[in-house]
């Protein structure tokens, strides 16, 4: 019996396929579709079978960056002095190598080299390899995959960075630079049309997590159903794994931990599914067994918090014609609860989370406090663009007339962490004090309705809570939550 799609036939961009013969193609892992068995027995021996026997992969969602990621990937590296390679070739014709490493370099790291060649003569060549024979550290950044293919795939090169891992270093990259860390690559046609989801001629990755596929930017792009649709559905012995923008897996041996700001998710994992979806979603500090395919732990789970409780603060907000709610609870960079109360399933599964169903009202005004005029002393649309792109928002909307914005809980907790890391002055808050807390708050309405940003800095804790209900009593539920979650 064929698979169920969840393709969503009527948006006009559907994915398009060279041949489906593409993804049997014997040019990708060959792993049989007992393979998942056979990496759960491996991993039960203690033999990592899908991720690094030896150092860390880190796969990052492409877009913004939180501090924490490329904190994390030097640490891997062996710290600040280590010797970190940065491989800016997927970037094709926009690269400028004088600019390349620039991130690494503002993040701390002192040793980076830049890496680059399109030609595999170079490539092999053992001159051109030796200045990174002693690397503990090799980041791919963004482009199109198939360059990076194209460049070094085959070539000592090639060989050279798999040692940095043999010698337990870290192996990461971001959107281009993530997918080409799996086994069986993906969007890897030689094009600028990254729809092309299968080519016969560039369906091998490096294969530093063997038996994986792996996508990107899917909840900033639209591309939720794609793996499924065009891949997993047909090879259930490939694990496929994808995180938005800013979201991160650190992998080490086969266990995996999610870092970042948004969220990640598995395709042909062993746990239940989304209900109505083809994945199983994952959060910030949530851990993932790549070879059992199970959840080993949810952020959660080591707090006095629990799934349950929220959803009770939120009973009534369970059918539609309520008018919605949402709820985003984080603790030093973990999120605990992310979930949405009814709110219709959105077009191509963007998280109802991230959807822009809510008027934010009188939580505008933290929003507004980052507006900077402009040179004539004029809000104009670049001074907005200036907030949205703060933590890679993706459907914040400003109304000009109104002063208002729309949005959704994701994009409050992006721009709450990433002003949080920037140390910037939480202008638009008022100051409340709970239980000895020092709490930054503001609402949707007055005495604390419809809706609640609430900010503990002492505890690392944010709670974001979105209705549309003006009679709804935000603060107090708020305050449940809290109450919950951080007794001393």
């Amino acid at each position: 019996m064929s698979a169920p799609s969840f393709r969503v036939r009527c948006r006009a961009t559907a994915i398009l396929l060279l041949s489906s013969m593409a993804v049997g193609c014997t040019r990708t892992t060959g792993a049989s579709s007992g393979a998942g068995t056979s990496a759960a027995t491996a991993s039960a021996r203690g033999t990592p079978s899908v991720g690094p026997r030896t150092g860390s992969v880190m796969v990052v969602g492409g877009g913004q960056m939180g501090p924490e990621v490329l904190a994390r990937f030097i640490e891997l590296a062996g710290g600040p002095d280590a010797l970190i390679v940065d491989v800016p070739t997927a970037g094709g014709d926009s690269i400028n190598t004088a600019e390349s490493g620039r991130g690494l370099k503002s993040a701390g790291a002192r040793n980076v080299v830049v890496y680059h060649t399109t030609s595999r003569t170079v490539a092999d060549a053992d001159s051109f390899v030796a200045k990174i024979a002693n690397a503990r550290g090799v980041w791919f950044d963004g482009g199109r995959q198939f360059r990076l293919v194209n460049s070094y795939a085959g070539t000592k090169s090639e060989r050279a960075f798999q040692a940095v891992l043999d010698r337990g270093g870290v192996v990461g990259g971001s959107s281009a630079g993530a997918s080409i860390l799996g086994d069986y690559l993906v969007r890897g046609a030689p094009s600028n049309d990254n729809r092309l989801f299968n080519h016969p001629q560039y369906l091998k990755g490096f294969s530093y997590l063997r038996g994986v596929a792996i996508d990107q930017h899917v909840v900033a792009r639209e591309r939720l159903p794609d793996l499924h649709d065009s891949l997993t559905s047909r090879r259930p012995d490939l694990l496929g794994i994808s995180e938005d923008e800013g979201t991160v897996w650190v992998v080490r041996g086969d266990s995996a931990e999610i870092i970042g700001r948004n969220k990640a998710f598995v395709y042909n994992g062993r746990d239940a599914n989304d209900a109505g979806r083809p994945f199983l979603t994952l959060h910030a500090g949530d851990r993932y067994n790549l070879a059992t395919r199970r959840v080993m732990s949810r952020a959660i789970d080591a707090t006095t918090l629990t799934q349950k409780f929220v959803d009770n603060v939120f009973a009534s907000y369970g059918a539609s014609a309520s008018g919605g709610a949402a709820v985003l609870v984080a603790q030093d960079g973990k999120v605990l609860v992310s979930r949405a109360y009814g709110i219709t399933v959105q077009g191509r599964f963007t998280p109802e989370t991230g959807a822009p169903h809510f008027a934010l009202a009188g939580l505008s005004a933290a929003l507004n406090a980052a507006l900077a005029p402009d040179s004539t002393g004029r809000l104009s649309a670049a001074s907005v663009r200036r907030v949205t792109a703060t933590g890679g928002t993706q459907r914040l909307a400003y109304d000009s007339t109104t002063k208002l914005w729309t949005g959704n809980v994701d994009d409050l907790y992006r721009f709450d962490q990433a002003r949080t890391a920037q140390n910037a002055e939480p202008k638009g808050f008022g100051v409340e004090t709970q239980r000895g807390d020092v709490m930054q708050v503001v609402y949707g309405g007055g005495e604390g309705r419809r809706s609640a940003w609430v900010r503990y800095p002492g505890r690392k804790t944010t709670i974001i809570i979105l209705t549309n209900d003006d009679r709804f009593d935000a603060k107090s539920a708020a305050t449940r939550i809290a109450d919950r979650l951080l007794a001393r």
